[in-house]
């Protein structure tokens, strides 16, 4: 899983998770893996299905219509200390770290496979979490 630093983004804070999916995705249209067109589809995806993955992390991705709008396989990684909440009031489920991701084909599968494994050890996302630098996270990545 390549990381690229300038898809990584400390200290982030928002007001709710529609902001947080939509950094998400403009993170990953800077860096060249998707059109502008994915993002409507990353907030879609979160209304059909919560992108909440539990253990604090959430992983926006886009709808498969949206396929088209992958121009290559990429992942932005957003800390978020205070957390934004994904559920309800009554039911939150806040998420510290975030995951934006596309692929190109069935790649979006292999990534969040991989996110899963490192984030399903609570103590991998409080690392993340905790983070005080780009280099810090992009070194939890190394293989």
């Amino acid at each position: 899983m390549e990381i690229q630093k300038n898809l990584i983004k400390l200290n982030q804070n928002f007001a709710t998770k529609e902001e947080a999916i939509e950094f998400c995705g403009d993170l990953l249209v800077a860096g060249g893996h998707v059109t502008p067109d994915y993002i409507p589809a990353m907030l879609k995806r979160n209304e059909e299905l919560s992108v909440y993955m539990g253990n604090f992390i959430a992983i926006p991705h886009g709808t498969d219509e949206a396929k088209k709008e992958v121009l290559k396989t990429g992942i932005s990684i957003v800390q978020v200390p205070r957390g934004v909440n994904f559920g309800t009031e009554e039911e939150p489920k806040v998420a510290t770290v975030l995951f934006g991701i596309a692929g190109v084909g069935n790649e979006h599968l292999d990534l969040i496979q991989k996110i899963s494994i490192f984030c399903a050890d609570v103590d991998n996302v409080v690392k993340l979490a905790d983070a005080q630098t780009v280099e810090e996270v992009v070194g939890y990545f190394a293989d």
